[in-house]
């Protein structure tokens, strides 16, 4: 097997920044962080709602909710991802037009009154409309972040500070379900969430544009200057290899000359470029990872992961058991980003996607064969507990980076907005109809399902995934265009 040259190269891009220029990335990303985490408690809301409605011993808290049937849970569980690829889509478009603090200010708003929304629902309508709205704003946020990581990060940080993005995600998932645990009030729980769009909105106002959008709409002098501040004042003799190669990335848009304005395209201009090979192959290449990804990552169990640990007997409360669930995915998200520049992704995919294989596999075995028993229940619980560590260490922050980085740049945006569109569809269709898959298949069976699903993700990601760590994203899209150019040849085989 040979791989392409392209990718054997794995210290090309030495740009030697120092530490100013990372602490200048990691200062414009921290709105998009907050925003990440935003993200994760919105996600997780769903999940500490059904688990006020299915635990008694909570439901004589703050403004108790009515009666719900196990439908009516279905649903809200799984709204939060049927209206995300809307966000996604919508975003995509207006980032090419207004840049993405416009859309940033408008996430800001829209994730505000999801809040006063959850404060004044009383019944299935009001949570209806509570969870697709928080699924809207997952989607629209999404979309523009990865986006906006991927052009402001150097080639050598994109994945190291992609993979903090993530970890704030989940960061956002443990503040909820311990807030949660702590308090036995959901209500008061997503109150205390509103505090970080009330100081997002302040940092909003020094976060910069993309040195890219600018360079897209013509205005190169102030794309150059702010380029130069993301890389900590280097000097334009450090900056200019890298700003070339910019240039070069965003040569494929049509870009007005100096003073004139950027005719904006329109919304068929946008599908005309997505639909371009060397875009469409690489979006076919990262909807199937995203399949794989979804199911060893705990999508389909998450909504209704309170019952999951009551179903392992857990000796504590399961509220208790969601956070440190939560507290593993952070731990696995951090030991990426120090991880994911020296290993690599490839490595990382292929090795966390292995392990969570093995775990669902041993918990369904585990749960048809052996007898109920303290033991037993704590083995199975460990192992729920190290797959989604390996998932976060690996396989889900690598499938949110391969989003910012492997499309072009004329169809960036729009790539990155169908991509986690599609991403949103198959949680919506996953967590929906989980609870149908287990009542047909039995609870450890779906384990079983999922894991032998996995192996065959495995075989998939050996042969298909590169490696596009410390590439530049204009070097990503040349691979992928020489790739088209090469249809009789396997993908990934020179």
């Amino acid at each position: 097997m040979k791989w392409p040259t392209l990718w054997m190269k794995s210290n090309k891009n030495d740009f030697s920044y120092g530490i100013d220029s990372t602490i200048a990335q990691i200062l414009a990303l921290t709105t998009t962080n907050l925003f990440s985490m935003k993200i994760g408690i919105d996600m997780m809301t769903p999940t500490i709602i059904i688990g006020a409605i299915t635990d008694k011993q909570n439901s004589t808290g703050y403004n108790p909710l009515p009666h719900i049937s196990e439908e009516q849970t279905s649903w809200i569980g799984s709204l939060v991802y049927l209206l995300s690829p809307v966000g996604s889509v919508i975003a995509s478009f207006l980032q090419d037009r207004y840049g993405h603090r416009v859309c940033m200010m408008v996430a800001n708003v829209t994730h505000l009154l999801s809040v006063a929304m959850l404060m004044l629902s009383d019944g299935p309508a009001w949570l209806y409309a509570s969870s697709a709205l928080m699924g809207f704003n997952a989607g629209f946020v999404t979309s523009f972040s990865l986006s906006y990581c991927g052009e402001v990060c150097e080639p050598k940080l994109r994945g190291t500070l992609t993979a903090v993005l993530n970890l704030f995600y989940f960061a956002g998932y443990l503040c909820v379900t311990m807030l949660y645990a702590v308090t036995a009030d959901w209500r008061l729980s997503v109150l205390f969430t509103a505090i970080l769009s009330i100081v997002n909105a302040a940092i909003l106002f020094k976060t910069p544009d993309s040195p890219m959008w600018l360079m897209s709409q013509g205005r190169t002098d102030e794309a150059k200057s702010t380029f130069n501040k993301l890389r900590g004042d280097a000097g334009e003799d450090k900056c200019a290899a890298e700003f070339r190669d910019m240039v070069n990335y965003t040569s494929e848009i049509n870009l007005p000359t100096a003073g004139e304005k950027q005719e904006t395209c329109s919304i068929n201009d946008s599908w005309y470029r997505f639909i371009e090979p060397e875009t469409l192959k690489p979006l076919q290449m990262l909807m199937i990872i995203i399949f794989f990804t979804n199911l060893l990552s705990g999508i389909p169990y998450t909504p209704y992961l309170i019952s999951v640990f009551d179903k392992f007997q857990v000796s504590f409360h399961s509220a208790w058991a969601t956070t440190m669930y939560m507290a593993f995915g952070v731990a696995g998200n951090v030991l990426t980003i120090f991880s994911i520049n020296k290993l690599g992704k490839r490595f990382l995919a292929l090795c966390t996607m292995a392990n969570c294989s093995v775990c669902y596999l041993s918990i369904g075995i585990i749960g048809n064969v052996l007898p109920p028993s303290p033991v037993t229940s704590w083995i199975k619980i460990v192992l729920f507990f190290m797959s989604t560590f390996f998932s976060t260490m690996g396989i889900m922050p690598i499938m949110w980076i391969l989003m910012c980085e492997i499309f072009p740049m004329k169809s960036k945006n729009v790539g990155a907005g169908i991509s986690s569109a599609i991403y949103f569809i198959l949680s919506f269709l996953m967590t929906k109809f989980y609870l149908d898959l287990e009542v047909i298949t039995g609870f450890y069976n779906t384990f079983v399902l999922f894991g032998t699903i996995g192996i065959v993700g495995l075989v998939y990601l050996y042969f298909q995934l590169p490696e596009t760590e410390n590439k530049t994203l204009n070097e990503i899209s040349e691979h992928f265009k020489c790739k088209n150019t090469k249809a009789d040849v396997p993908t990934g085989l020179a």
